[in-house]
């Protein structure tokens, strides 16, 4: 049980004496927390109950069993403090295993933390304004934003102080409690869509259009949104689709709420397989949900929780695009998937900047990429970020492709701020290059995971960078441990998700292979099917897609461009077909068995706890 002695008010008094004040409803749900979990301890609360309530605090139990548990802490568009990132690296030292892990969804997680700690590792993300709360569970999740918000050169607004306002606005809102299932939140500054909004439950996607005559005055141009719903991934992936063709930023918040509560009214509550935004709208048609969500809107000026006008976030901190230009005029780095990244340098530190550097933002500043691989990151990262975030004066994002992004920094700090990223293992030229590979934890934890995901990256990255191909720009490598895409295989330029195989009376760890996968421009293609293939071969099925399309490929030309000349999925899948092949345990024994592993491949499900 927690060893923080802290005052009713919130008040909590630090080992140098002074004190701090902790948010009040932080200390609502921890002490809540703490009686629960005595409760549970001692035989009070069943375990279904107390399963429900610590998933809606952030607290996931993993395949280990037992009391292992991890803890998966919001950050809200990514975004994270020096000071935070310092309590995350002494959390994963004190609790975890010396490091944690960025997910595709810009949370951090911590695993192997014992149940009975959970209450301090709460008090310790308190004490920076840190909080686990409807971090999972049948709640609004994490609200994304693009990495590069407030500092893209292509914006049309600044969406951090919206996605900050909505993600206040749905912490601990009644309404979005006991939701049939989880609901996700996504926002974008331009329609390049870096953040992914077309994927979501809602995404939202700063746009502009000119003010018709007789609206507002003639002429003229808004700045507002378009709100796409319905959008998801998992073994059904569904596109999302346009609300309207222009919300209003006054009416933006409303529109979400209404979203939400359209879902909590008619999503399943009987099947939580079929229970998502997607299923309401294959269920009820599009145009049904669009009436209930503008009639539920129209009427929210009557409910205790209307969000109508300005938030207070916007208001105070503004939303006023980036813009272009300044000191570095022209030149403007291409965001986005497939965009093609020149790599002339001859060295390490001129590649990393040529490949991990934004520039054109209008005062002059440039953002910078931190690689991290399989975005884990160790506790001497963690402090070796903050420190640079300090000493540099630069703001940090938490990216969807699980790294860290400097932003605000100037060109000089470019020199110095290469070898502090290199002395900490965070300087491989990685952003839209192929050694980025993304994965979920897999079998590592996961309950639903059949295969080592994590595994099978680390061996696709080896694998790349001994071919010489890990800096082929513009190809993206996802890998998820199961059907459910949380590695976002569907839209990855080259895309894995596991399965058990059979072969020679045998169990083996398998793979679907998918390709062509793309997100940007307020589409979505997802991944085709290629081929299946033992997971011992899925690195070399890699290596011999990013060769060819290294190869290939035409100046300029995107890897769906040429996927689609050369084929599409199915052809390039005929040309793969050898590797679809398993050896006799007795010609090759490792085909049997897993990344990371030492014994045969078995197939185990723990009970999931994502559709508790």
């Amino acid at each position: 049980m927690s060893t923080i002695e802290i005052d009713s008010d919130g008040t909590v008094t630090g080992s140098d004496g002074l004190e701090q004040q902790i948010d009040a409803g932080m200390v609502a749900d921890i002490r809540k927390f703490e009686r629960s979990l005595a409760g549970y301890l001692a035989g009070e609360i069943e375990e279904d109950v107390f399963k429900v309530f610590r998933l809606a605090n952030g607290i996931y139990g993993q395949r280990q069993g037992g009391h292992n548990q991890m803890v998966r802490i919001k950050a809200p568009y990514g975004a994270i403090t020096p000071t935070q990132l310092d309590a995350l690296a002494d959390i994963s030292e004190k609790y975890s295993r010396t490091w944690g892990h960025l997910t595709t969804r810009q949370n951090v997680q911590f695993h192997f933390v014992d149940l009975e700690q959970v209450p301090d590792l709460l008090w310790d993300l308190a004490k920076v304004g840190l909080t686990t709360r409807e971090a999972c569970s049948d709640t609004v999740r994490n609200v994304m934003g693009c990495h590069l918000a407030g500092a893209c050169p292509h914006e049309v607004l600044d969406i951090q102080p919206w996605a900050e306002a909505t993600f206040w606005h749905f912490l601990r809102n009644p309404i979005s409690q006991r939701l049939p299932r989880k609901f996700k939140i996504n926002f974008s500054g331009c329609s390049t869509d870096c953040g992914q909004a077309m994927f979501n439950d809602v995404g939202v996607i700063a746009v502009s259009r000119t003010i018709p005559e007789g609206e507002d005055g003639a002429g003229g141009v808004e700045s507002g949104f378009r709100v796409f719903i319905a959008g998801g991934l998992g073994a059904n992936p569904h596109p999302a689709l346009a609300l309207e063709p222009f919300t209003r930023r006054e009416d933006l918040l409303p529109t979400i709420e209404a979203c939400v509560r359209v879902f909590e009214q008619t999503g399943n509550r009987d099947n939580k397989l079929r229970a998502r935004m997607k299923w309401v709208v294959g269920e009820l048609g599009f145009e049904e949900v669009q009436r209930r969500v503008f009639a539920s809107r129209k009427f929210l000026l009557a409910s205790s929780s209307w969000p109508g006008g300005l938030p207070t976030e916007v208001v105070e901190l503004g939303d006023a695009p980036a813009g272009k230009g300044g000191e570095i005029e022209g030149a403007v780095t291409p965001v986005g998937q497939g965009q093609p990244v020149f790599l002339r340098g001859l060295s390490p530190e001129l590649r990393w900047n040529e490949a991990n550097v934004v520039r054109g933002v209008s005062n002059g500043t440039v953002s910078a990429l931190a690689w991290s691989r399989l975005g884990d990151v160790t506790a001497e990262q963690f402090r070796g970020i903050a420190a640079i975030s300090r000493e540099f004066g630069a703001e940090v994002r938490i990216t969807n492709r699980q790294n860290f992004i400097l932003r605000g920094l100037s060109e000089d700090q470019l020199i110095e701020l290469y070898p502090r990223l290199l002395a900490i293992g965070m300087a491989e030229p990685g952003a839209e290059l192929s050694r980025d590979v993304v994965a979920c934890p897999g079998a590592d934890t996961c309950n639903l995971a059949v295969t080592q995901s994590r595994g099978l990256a680390s061996a696709i990255g080896e694998a790349l960078e001994e071919a010489g191909l890990a800096e082929v720009e513009g190809v993206r490598t996802n890998i998820s441990g199961c059907t459910n895409s949380c590695g976002q295989h569907h839209i990855a330029d080259i895309g894995f998700f596991g399965a058990e195989r059979r072969a020679h009376g045998r169990s083996a760890p398998g793979y679907q292979m998918l390709l062509g996968g793309y997100v940007g421009q307020e589409q979505i293609e997802f991944a085709k099917t290629a081929l299946r293939v033992p997971a011992k071969a899925a690195p070399e099925a890699t290596v011999r897609v990013v060769r060819r399309y290294s190869e290939e490929r035409e100046l300029g030309e995107q890897f769906q461009q040429w996927l689609e000349r050369s084929g599409g999925a199915k052809g390039v899948a005929v040309w793969l077909k050898d590797l679809d092949v398993f050896p006799t345990p007795e010609e090759n024994e490792d085909f049997y068995v897993d990344f990371g592993e030492t014994g045969p491949y078995e197939k185990e499900l723990g009970e999931s706890e994502c559709a508790v």
